[in-house]
C-alpha cells in the first residue's frame, strides 16, 4: 500500500497516509509500531513510518538528494513542534497557492540516513501527549502529522541548468474517536476527549461536503481540517487506513469507522506534481532561511528564542567558515 506512494514522492507529488479509528484499535501501532532499533535498524514489529523511511533511503541510493522531517502535534487545538522545543506558538497560514496551509514556526530537520530518521521518530514519539483510558493503557491524546520532504537533483537533458524536484509525504496518526462514557474519561480527560471528537466530527463534515460536491467546504471549522485541506479534495494522493475493534460491544464505533472510510473513498483528489525549481531559485530560498536562522540566533544571544536544532546553531556560529546558501545546499544534497 505504501511503497507506490514513495515512487510518487520521488516524481514530485505530495502524498498523505492517515490512520483513523476508535481509541485502542491500533492506529499508532500501525503508523509507528515498535520504534526501538537493532544495530541501527528497525525491528520486525516496526510500523509504517520507520519502514517507509528505510525504504525511502534505499530508493535514493546513487541519487543526489536531501530529506527533511518535521513532526507536528495538535493537542486541544494547540500546535506543538515535537522535535524542537519552542516558546513561540505555531500558527497556521494559507500557502501561496491557496490550496493548502503552512505552519509558521514548525522546523524541518535534515536526515542524512535511515538510522538518524529512526532516532528522530523516537524523539518525537516520546514527546507526544498520551494518557491511560479504559480502552487503552497508553492512548495517544493528540493528532500527529509527520512530514517527509524529499528533494532530488534532476540533470538537464540538454546540458543546461539542473532542476530540483520536490515531493512530500504526510503520515498522520489521528487521535482516537471514542464514546466518552465508555472510555471512562472524567473532568480534564472528558474535556480532552470532547475536543478530539469535535475535530474528528469537523473532519467528517468536510468529507461529507466533498462527497456531496458542496460549493463550500468547511475546512476552517478546526485546525485539523485546515492542516489536511490539501490532502482532502486537493492536489495530494491520499490513503486512509481505518482501524476497528474486534469487540462486539463496540459495534457502534465499528460501524461509524467503516461508514467514515467508505464515504472518504468517494473523494476525488486532483494530484499534480510540484513545480520543479532551478538551482538559483532554490538557493534564494535557502538564503532567506539562513537569514531567518541568523535573526533567531541574535535574539537568542539577548535572551529568548524559538529553539533551533543544535547542529544548525553550532554550524551557523562557527567563525572560520562563511555559511552561504550554496554551501548549505551542497552539504544537504547527498550523492
Amino acid at each position: 500500500t505504501v511503497k507506490p506512494f514513495l515512487d510518487d514522492v520521488l516524481k514530485g507529488f505530495n502524498c498523505t497516509i492517515f490512520a483513523y479509528g476508535q481509541t485502542g484499535t491500533g492506529k499508532t501501532y500501525t503508523m509507528e509500531g515498535d520504534l526501538s532499533e537493532i544495530d541501527g535498524h528497525y525491528t520486525p514489529r516496526a510500523g509504517v513510518l520507520p519502514r517507509l523511511i528505510n525504504e525511502l533511503f534505499a530508493k535514493l541510493r546513487g541519487i543526489e538528494h536531501s530529506v527533511k522531517l518535521s513532526m507536528l502535534e495538535l493537542y486541544n487545538e494547540e500546535l506543538r513542534d515535537l522535535l524542537h522545543n519552542s516558546s513561540e506558538p505555531l500558527k497556521i497560514f494559507e500557502d501561496k497557492t491557496g490550496l493548502g496551509v503552512t505552519v509558521h514556526g514548525l522546523q524541518d530537520t535534515y536526515i542524512p540516513d535511515a538510522k538518524e530518521g529512526l532516532r528522530l521518530l523516537q524523539k518525537g514519539s516520546k514527546h507526544r501527549t498520551s494518557a491511560a483510558t479504559k480502552c487503552n493503557d497508553k492512548s495517544s491524546r493528540s493528532h500527529c502529522i509527520c512530514t517527509l520532504t524529499v528533494q532530488v537533483r534532476e540533470a538537464s537533458p540538454t546540458g543546461g541548468e539542473d532542476a530540483i524536484r520536490t515531493g512530500k509525504i504526510n503520515l498522520v496518526d489521528l487521535a482516537g474517536s471514542e464514546n466518552i462514557n465508555r472510555s471512562g474519561a472524567e473532568q480534564a480527560r472528558a474535556r480532552e476527549a470532547g475536543v478530539i471528537n469535535q475535530s474528528l466530527l469537523a473532519l467528517g463534515r468536510v468529507i461529507n461536503h466533498l462527497v456531496d460536491k458542496s460549493p463550500h467546504i468547511p475546512y476552517r471549522e478546526s485546525k485539523l481540517t485546515r492542516l489536511l485541506k490539501d490532502s482532502l479534495g486537493g492536489r495530494t494522493r491520499t490513503c486512509i487506513i481505518a482501524t476497528i475493534s474486534t469487540e462486539p460491544s463496540h459495534s457502534d464505533e465499528i460501524a461509524n469507522t467503516l461508514d467514515y472510510a467508505s464515504r472518504a473513498k468517494n473523494i476525488r483528489n486532483r494530484p499534480e506534481a510540484n513545480q520543479k525549481m532551478n538551482r538559483n531559485v532554490h538557493i534564494a530560498d535557502l538564503e532567506l532561511m539562513l537569514e531567518q536562522y541568523k535573526s533567531d540566533l541574535r535574539v537568542r544571544d539577548h535572551g529568548t528564542l524559538s529553539a533551533l536544532d543544535t547542529h544548525t546553531h553550532v554550524a551557523l556560529k562557527r567563525p572560520p567558515e562563511k555559511r552561504t546558501a550554496s554551501t548549505c545546499l551542497k552539504s544537504h544534497m547527498k550523492p
